[in-house]
C-alpha cells in the first residue's frame, strides 16, 4: 500500500520532461559504471532515478534564473546556450555524484568514495578536484532537497514476488527474480521502443498525435506497471503454465486490468524476439 502510494504520488506531480534523462546511452553508462565499481542492483536504477529528477530540476532552475534577468529575443538565445554549455560541460561530473550518492544509499560494502570517483573522472581526461566533487554532490542533494531516498522499479518487482509467494504461487524464486532483473535492465535499456510498442497498441494506430504522447507518459513513469509487467514477461518465460495464474493474481493484487499487463509483456518480448509476430 505504501509503495502504491507513492508511486501515485510521484504520477500525480510528474513534470512534462519526464523521461528526458533517461535515453538508453545514459542509462547504459550508469549500468556499466556501476558493474565496474561492483554496486548491487538496486543502485543502477536508483542512480538512473537520481539523475533524471535532479537535471529536470536544474535546467528548470537555471532557465527561471536566466529567463529573470535577461530580457529580448537575442538574450534569450544566450541564454539558452549558456543554460545548454553549462549542462554539457557538468553532466558526466553530475552524473558520477548520483551513482556515489546512490552508492550511499543502498547500505552494500562497495560504497564509492571520492579517490575511486576522481580516479574515473581523470581517466576520461577531467581535471576535477576532491573539493569540486564534493560540491557536485552538495549540488544533487541541495536541488533535490535532500530527499533523494526514493524507491527503484526493484523494490516493486521484489515486494510483488514476495506476495505473490505468499499467496501461494509456486514459482522457482531465484531464478525468476534474477530473470526480473534482467528484464528490468532491458526495459531500461530499450525503453522507447517498448513504450512506443505499447502506445500503438493503446491507442489502436501507428502514428500517435502529440497529445496522446503527452498524455501517455504517465504510464511510462508508472513504476507499478513496470513491475506487474516484468514479472509477468519472467513467468512467461520461465514457468509458462502459471503465467495466466500469476497475471491473474498481479491484477488482483495491484488493481492493473489483466489486459494492459498482458499488453506490456507482449511489447517486451517483441523486442527481445525483434520481431511484429505475436
Amino acid at each position: 500500500i505504501h509503495l502504491a502510494t507513492e508511486n501515485e504520488q510521484y504520477l500525480s506531480e510528474l513534470p512534462e520532461q519526464a523521461g528526458c534523462f533517461k535515453e538508453t546511452r545514459i542509462v547504459e553508462f550508469i549500468f556499466l559504471l556501476s558493474e565496474k565499481w561492483h554496486l548491487d542492483q538496486s543502485t543502477r536504477y536508483q542512480a538512473v532515478e537520481l539523475l533524471e529528477r535532479f537535471m529536470i530540476k536544474q535546467v528548470k532552475q537555471m532557465c527561471d534564473n536566466r529567463g529573470n534577468t535577461t530580457g529580448g529575443e537575442q538574450g534569450q538565445r544566450s541564454s539558452w546556450s549558456s543554460v545548454r554549455d553549462h549542462i554539457t560541460n557538468t553532466f558526466v561530473l553530475r552524473l558520477v555524484s548520483c551513482v556515489q550518492l546512490a552508492s550511499k544509499l543502498s547500505l552494500h560494502y562497495s560504497r564509492v568514495t571520492s579517490d575511486t570517483a576522481l580516479k574515473f573522472l581523470q581517466s576520461l581526461k577531467y581535471s576535477y578536484t576532491k573539493q569540486e566533487l564534493l560540491e557536485s554532490e552538495l549540488a544533487v542533494l541541495n536541488t533535490l532537497h535532500f530527499h533523494i531516498n526514493v524507491s527503484t522499479p526493484l523494490a516493486y518487482v521484489e515486494l510483488l514476488l514476495e506476495v505473490l509467494g505468499y499467496n501461494g504461487c509456486l514459482l522457482p524464486a531465484k531464478p525468476l527474480h534474477q530473470m526480473c532483473v534482467q528484464l528490468l535492465d532491458f526495459c531500461y535499456l530499450a525503453r522507447e521502443t517498448i513504450y512506443d510498442t505499447l502506445l500503438k497498441i493503446a491507442i489502436e494506430n501507428s502514428t500517435p498525435s502529440k497529445l496522446q504522447i503527452a498524455k501517455f507518459l504517465t504510464v511510462k513513469e508508472d513504476f507499478m506497471l513496470l513491475a506487474v509487467g516484468v514479472i509477468s514477461t519472467g513467468v512467461f518465460i520461465l514457468s509458462p503454465r502459471h503465467w495466466e495464474q500469476v497475471v491473474e493474481h498481479l491484477n488482483c493484487i495491484t488493481g492493473i486490468t489483466t489486459q494492459s499487463i498482458l499488453e506490456f509483456s507482449y511489447a517486451v518480448v517483441r523486442r527481445i524476439v525483434g520481431s511484429p509476430t505475436p
